[in-house]
C-alpha cells in the first residue's frame, strides 16, 4: 500500500471494486474502514481519510456506488446532488455492507495494520458504519449523521458504537435521533451525541451546513472512541515536553516543526500572534518567537490535563522584559521588568504530531507588570495573580470594593 492510492479489490463472486487508500507517515497502524457520502469517493473523502491518516490509521475509502458505478466523484452543486440521488435509489444495501465487510477483511490481513479495525461513515456511510457495528464486521463504529438507521433498530451493535446528529437534520429530525437513542440506552457500548443548531453534513468542511463547533467536537469524540478501542495509543505528554524543550532550550525553529503536522497552527490569544501553516509557521517561530523570547524564560508546571487528543497545561511564565518581545508585547521596548503570569496552553495532536496551540495569559497583568499599565482604579492586577495560584491562601476579591460589605452577613 503507498501512502495515498487506489487500490483494487475483489470480491467473493470474482467482481471487481477498489478502494482510495492513506496511509500513516510511520507506514504501520490500526485500520479504519471510511464510508462515503453519497457523493462517492470525492475529494471531501479524500481528504478525510488524509486527516485519518494523520490520526496514525491505515485508511480504505471503499467505492461504494462501484455495484452501480465506478469511480463516483461528485461535487455539491444541483446536478451533482441530483446525481447522487438517483445512485442512492438504485443502492443496494447489503452489497454496499458486503463492500464494507472486504474493506475490513484487507486492512485485517495487511501486515501494515495492527489487525484491528474501525469503520467510520458519513450520511449514507454513517448507516454502512452502524449495520458494520450491528454485524460485528469491524472492532467499533463511528456514524455521522447516518441516514436511514431506524430502519435498522431490530439489529442492535454487537461492537462498540458512537453517532452524531445535528438537531436541525431534516434527513434525520430530532424524532428519529430520539428514537434511536431510546433503542441504543440499554446498549452499554453505544453512545449517541446531538449538537445544537447543526444540520445535516456539519462536519463537511466547506460546505454552507458546515458548523465548526459542532464539528471539531464530534471528531475529537470520535478520535477518543477509537483510541480507547482499536488504538493507536501516544504519550501526548513527552511529545508536548520535546516541542517545548526545542522552543525554549534548543531554539531551532526547524526541529520544532518537525514535531507539528503537515500544516498545523499556532494562535496566542490575547496578541493574535503565531501562524497558520507550515509556511507562516516557520515563519513566525524563526524569525519572530524564538529569537524575541528572553533567554532567562522558564515554564513552572501547575497542572496538566492529558485527554485522548489534547493536552491542557497551566503554568506560570516567568520572564525578564530585556528585550522586545514581539510575539507577546509587540512595539514595546525592554523595560527590564521582571514578569510572572499563569499561562495556559491548550495544544491538539493529531497522531503523535502537534495540530495547534491555543494558548491564553492575562496581557492586562502582563502590562502592569512591566509598567505601562497603572492598575489604579482598574479591575486588574499584576504579579499577585502568580502569588496565588501558587498560594492559594492569600487574600480573595481585594479588587472587590464591595467585599467588606458582605463581612458578617448570612
Amino acid at each position: 500500500m503507498k501512502h495515498q492510492t487506489t487500490i483494487p479489490m475483489t470480491r467473493p463472486d470474482g467482481s471487481a471494486t477498489s478502494a482510495y487508500c492513506a496511509m500513516p507517515a510511520s507506514g504501520h497502524g490500526p485500520g479504519l474502514v471510511l464510508c462515503h457520502e453519497i457523493f462517492g469517493v470525492n475529494e471531501t473523502m479524500r481528504k478525510l481519510a488524509e486527516r485519518y491518516a494523520e490520526e496514525g490509521y491505515v485508511v480504505l475509502v471503499p467505492d461504494l456506488f462501484s455495484q452501480i458505478r465506478p469511480g463516483v466523484d461528485l461535487g455539491y452543486g444541483e446536478e451533482d446532488h441530483a446525481q447522487a440521488f438517483a445512485l442512492l435509489e438504485r443502492f443496494d444495501v447489503d452489497v454496499g455492507l458486503a463492500d464494507v465487510a472486504l474493506a475490513a477483511r484487507t486492512l485485517r490481513e495487511s501486515p501494515a495494520t495492527t489487525g484491528q479495525v474501525a469503520a467510520v461513515g458519513y450520511c449514507l456511510g454513517g448507516r454502512l458504519a452502524y449495520l458494520a457495528a450491528a454485524g460485528a464486521l469491524v472492532d467499533c463504529a463511528a456514524g455521522f449523521y447516518g441516514v436511514g438507521i431506524e430502519a435498522h433498530l431490530d439489529h442492535p451493535p454487537a461492537r462498540p458504537l458512537m453517532l452524531h446528529f445535528g438537531d436541525a437534520d431534516r434527513y434525520c429530525p430530532p424524532a428519529t435521533v430520539a428514537r434511536i437513542a431510546a433503542h441504543l440506552a440499554g446498549s452499554p457500548d453505544a453512545r449517541v451525541h446531538r449538537y445544537p443548531d447543526a444540520d445535516h453534513a456539519f462536519a463537511r468542511e466547506g460546505s454552507p451546513l458546515y458548523r465548526k463547533p459542532a464539528a471539531l467536537v464530534s471528531y475529537e469524540r470520535t478520535i477518543a472512541f477509537l483510541h480507547e478501542h482499536i488504538g493507536p495509543r501516544y504519550d501526548l505528554s513527552a511529545l508536548w515536553d520535546r516541542h517545548t524543550e526545542l522552543e525554549f532550550e534548543v531554539r531551532d525553529a526547524a526541529e520544532t516543526m518537525r514535531t507539528m503536522v503537515a500544516e498545523p497552527y499556532v494562535n496566542h490569544i490575547p496578541t493574535l500572534t503565531g501562524g497558520v501553516g507550515a509556511r507562516q509557521l516557520h515563519r513566525f517561530y524563526k524569525h519572530h518567537f524564538i529569537p524575541s523570547t528572553p533567554k532567562d524564560t522558564r515554564l513552572v508546571p501547575i497542572s496538566r490535563t492529558v485527554g485522548a487528543t489534547q493536552i491542557v497545561d497551566e503554568q506560570l511564565f516567568c520572564f525578564t522584559h530585556d528585550e522586545e518581545i514581539e510575539w507577546m508585547l509587540p512595539g514595546i521596548a525592554p523595560t527590564g521588568r521582571y514578569v510572572e503570569i499563569p499561562l495556559v496552553a491548550v495544544v491538539k495532536f493529531r497522531g503523535d504530531k502537534l495540530c495547534h496551540e491555543h494558548i491564553y495569559w492575562d496581557q492586562a497583568s502582563v502590562l502592569v507588570q512591566i509598567g505601562v499599565l497603572d492598575p489604579a482604579g482598574l479591575p486588574v492586577a499584576g504579579r499577585e495573580t502568580a502569588a496565588k495560584l501558587l498560594d492559594e491562601s492569600l487574600p480573595s476579591n481585594v479588587l472587590m470594593q464591595s467585599w467588606a460589605k458582605s463581612e458578617g452577613k448570612d
